[in-house]
């Protein structure tokens, strides 16, 4: 049975039982911020199962995309290790328990496949429950499992928490008992080699309260309304379907890897076991190639793009691990091309969208791989340097530094530094790596936090959510309200008052300031409190459906409970909004001119300026770009209105309202119109007609990434300001030339032409000046022991290519036969350097120019026997390093 048939199936037969069909969430689409990716079905209910929001329906079943970073580095080495995997899911909030959940699971998958089931054989069938889950027990003897076949297990198998305070309870798992030939009988307990999960129901019956850690929250008892979560391996169930022994040979998998295996020239060997067989070596990096590729073509096709933080860092890390593994296996030519194709057959019939857009997958995909084939010409080059100097120094062991500026600044993989180094016969610090990866991340988790929650536990918050229930936010219709304070909190959490000066972060009931989000920046104002005032400088939502004002109190005292007056800077909004507006029609007119593969990749709306990033593999013309900005201009003349609605999100497709990649959205989505010229899926404030924008003045467009590209604008009045500065510029060009003003640009250019020229000139006297008196310096050279010795400075501010050239020089003019040094100090911003030429005579008598160099510089500087130059010292010394110099040549 193929996989999207089993998919299919599963669907079926919970839809068929009352269950809700919801779409898999995007794979980046999650407001958790502990969490880089979607990793388990149950991501997506999550605020359901905590109470924070409640759901249209009672029963829900999916089929999710999930990402599992952890196991990025154990890819390969098992047969079952993968980062990209789908999770069957069904879901009940309050609804069935346990007595219903068990028998759904027992009917699909015993049920004939002629019957729409899944047709796999009873008696091959372990559940396993929870040690003292006796309800459990008699429900799976119901469905007539037989006592010997239910395993009882402890916490660590059969107990699930979010490892958080909140829902958990006792799981009950199934097991396939895949034959005698996979190890030994006894059930699950014995061998889960044999006996492999598939399954997983969770019964949320207990809450757990605070604690110190993950196994001290102590259970305070039943939830009233208990949950289900259940999971279903999609790809485990595939290979039991399919009768293959591990996830790399089902059908979304397979045909990558022998894909590889043909480009490669190898053989796929580990057709049986767990771990990769020692007979063929090859299966490791195969078995990368394929889990990779694919996991790359689904990140890509959900928004995400290479780059180096975040999700794009873990995407261009998958990427370049393929790529590196398909290089070490033989095959040097370019291999997304090949494989990306077999990858998106294999996926596209559950994920029809995958060949739709993959013109633009493909796009980021081979642009990856072209940059990461230049990135190992040149961080090899780097690295054998390093590892040349850490052998010439005497080390055995590459510094943990060394290789972090490898992979930091120039994306070299850690995994690749180490293995080169050990092909050179040296260690690598791999702990002092990992720790400075571990504060890097350490720093950038920190940071984000920090923007969203201003240090505050989270609990602090999900407790002011509880205690209220979500803030309703009122600013789509009113700029100011009356509202009640429900919660006052400091850097430690709830107070019960703040007085002048403090800063706080203030809770209402209702709100007109809008919050930060969809790239659109907070309102600014003042909340009145009796005779307390405070002044909003920030408005967050650090966890969903909780808006909280950061603010500062001006006056008076604010307390929870009283009653307040709120009023956002409306001059403020209106600049912000005319930007969010025009960020829209730049959008669309992107679209326009670029195709629909031009997608917004992030955004910036602030008063009177806008940054919109966009998905592109090559740079947008100047022509374009004023294309562009004159149909944005147009639109703004046409004085189109723009109307916000609620639909469907079905609805909102089908009349082709855009959605942003990687974007979670509920089943009510939020329209903006631009007449009929933009439609888009967003929850920010905008103007009522395009022409309020005034203008729109494109900046700049640059690249900010592989693949993604950066539009910076202005809006309404400062648009305005923009051109009358340029057109004072202008005119007073035009006055200094004489000319008129649409001649400027080339009477410009000739000036720099001609500059350029005349610096050109002057290099050249220059360069002559320093060299003119080579041949008489060589003729006054004094004798040092045998050694004719030539010690001089150059010109005052020479450049340093002119020094060396100098020195060269000097020492081309002495007999080769007489053994000579020629030493040329400089003077140049201040400080001094040192540039030491040897000839042939004197190395043979074991004089060396970098020897004479760190001498005179204490240590400092570098190069070869014959050239060597340093640096750093103040000016005044220049006189002394030729003396230096001297002396160690006297003392030879």
């Amino acid at each position: 049975m193929k996989t999207a048939e089993i998919k299919r199936r599963y669907l079926a037969h919970f839809e068929a039982n009352g269950h809700t069909v919801v779409p898999s969430a995007p794979l980046p689409a999650i407001s958790d911020p502990n969490l880089l990716f979607v990793n388990a079905g149950m991501v997506q209910f999550v605020p359901y199962f905590l109470g924070q929001q409640t759901p249209s329906y009672r029963r829900a079943v999916s089929v999710q995309k999930c990402i599992r970073t952890p196991d990025i580095d154990e890819v390969g080495k098992t047969s079952r290790h993968g980062t990209f995997f789908q999770m069957n899911g069904n879901f009940s909030f309050g609804d069935y328990f346990k007595d219903g959940a068990i028998p759904f699971a027992w009917d699909l998958v015993t049920k004939s496949q002629e019957q729409g089931g899944f047709g796999l054989d009873p008696e091959r069938i372990w559940p396993t429950v929870y040690l003292d889950d006796d309800e459990a027990f008699d429900i799976w003897r119901s469905v007539g499992v037989p006592a010997d076949r239910i395993v009882r297990r402890g916490k660590a198998d059969n107990f699930w928490s979010m490892g958080i305070p909140g829902p958990c309870g006792p799981c009950s798992e199934l097991f396939y008992d895949r034959g005698p030939e996979y190890g030994r009988e006894g059930g699950p307990a014995v061998d889960e080699d044999r006996y492999m999960e598939f399954w997983n129901l969770v019964f949320m019956q207990y809450e757990r309260g605070p604690g110190t850690g993950k196994e001290d929250y102590p259970i305070l008892g039943e939830l009233p309304a208990k949950n289900i979560d259940t999971g279903m391996g999609l790809e485990r169930m595939a290979s039991i379907l399919q009768g293959v022994d591990n996830l790399y040979e089902i059908d979304e998998v397979r045909p990558i890897l022998d894909k590889a295996a043909e480009l490669t020239g190898k053989r796929y060997g580990a057709r049986s076991g767990h771990v990769a067989s020692e007979s063929h070596p090859d299966d490791v990096r195969l078995r990368v190639v394929a889990d990779h590729v694919r996991t790359a073509l689904m990140l890509i096709g959900d928004g995400v793009t290479p780059s180096n933080e975040g999700r794009g860092y873990v995407l261009r890390r998958i990427m370049r691990r393929a790529i590196r593994a398909v290089r070490l296996l033989g095959w040097q030519d370019r291999a997304l091309p090949e494989l990306l194709p077999v990858a998106r057959d294999c996926m596209s019939p559950s994920y029809p969208e995958l060949a739709s857009e993959f013109d633009r997958i493909a796009d980021y995909a081979y642009a990856e791989e072209e940059a990461f084939v230049s990135t190992l010409r040149a961080g090899t080059t780097i690295l054998d340097t390093a590892i040349a100097e850490t052998r010439t120094a005497g080390g055995k062991s590459l510094s943990g530094a060394k290789a972090f500026q490898l992979h930091d600044t120039y994306g070299f993989p850690i995994d690749l530094t180490l293995e080169i180094a050990a092909e050179q016969g040296l260690s690598v610090d791999a702990e002092g790596f990992r720790r400075l990866m571990a504060d890097q991340r350490a720093r950038a988790k920190a940071d984000a936090q920090a923007r969203k929650t201003g240090h505050i536990d989270l609990s602090a918050y999900r407790g002011v959510l509880d205690a209220g229930g979500p803030v309703r936010f009122t600013g789509y219709s009113e700029v100011s309200r009356e509202s009640t304070v429900r919660a006052v909190l400091g850097t430690a959490g709830p107070v019960g008052a703040a007085v002048e000066g403090d800063t706080i972060e203030l809770v209402l009931d209702a709100t007109p300031f809008y919050a930060e989000g969809g790239g659109q920046q907070p309102d600014h104002g003042m909340i009145t409190v009796g005779d307390g005032q405070v002044e909003v400088l920030d408005v967050q939502q650090p966890v969903p459906g909780l808006i909280v004002h950061r603010a500062r109190v001006v006056r008076g005292e604010v307390r929870p409970g009283q009653t307040g007056f709120a009023e956002i800077d409306t001059s403020r909004r209106r600049a912000i909004s005319r930007s969010h507006t025009a960020t829209h029609l730049v959008h669309q007119t992107m679209r326009n001119f670029l195709g629909e593969s031009a997608t917004q990749a992030g955004s910036l709306n602030a008063p009177g300026r806008l940054r919109f990033d966009f998905n592109t593999p090559t740079g947008v013309a100047p022509s374009v770009l004023r294309d562009v900005e004159q149909q944005v201009n147009e639109v703004l003349l046409a004085d189109l209105e723009v109307h916000a609605f609620i639909t469907s999100l079905e609805e909102a497709r089908r009349i082709g309202a855009m959605a942003l990649f990687g974007e979670k959205y509920g089943e009510e989505v939020r329209v903006v119109e631009v007449g009929d010229y933009a439609r888009e899926l967003c929850g920010g404030t905008h103007v009522a007609r395009s022409g309020q924008l005034g203008l729109v003045k494109i900046l700049s467009e640059s690249s900010i990434g592989s693949g993604v590209r950066r539009v910076e604008a202005l809006v309404g009045m400062d648009a305005f300001n923009f051109l009358a500065r340029e057109h004072l510029l202008v005119a007073r060009l035009a006055e200094l030339y004489r000319v008129p003003s649409d001649q400027v640009a080339d009477r410009v250019e000739q000036t720099v032409t001609q500059l350029r020229d005349a610096e050109k000139e002057l290099e050249k006297l220059r360069a002559q000046l320093v060299l003119g008196g080579a041949a008489a310096l060589a003729a006054q050279a004094k004798d040092v022991r045998g050694i004719a010795y030539v010690g001089t400075e150059a010109p005052e501010g020479a450049a340093g290519n002119d020094v060396r050239t100098l020195a060269q020089e000097i020492r081309g003019k002495i007999d080769p036969a007489r053994p000579a040094v020629v030493a040329v100090a400089a003077r140049s911003g201040g400080k001094a350097s040192l540039v030491v030429a040897v000839n042939q005579a004197a190395r043979s008598r074991g004089i060396g120019a970098a020897d004479l160099v760190k001498a005179a510089l204490s240590g400092r500087g570098g190069g070869s026997p014959d050239l060597a130059q340093g640096g750093g010292l103040p000016a005044a010394e220049a006189a002394n390093l030729l003396l230096t110099v001297e002396k160690a040549i006297a003392e030879a």
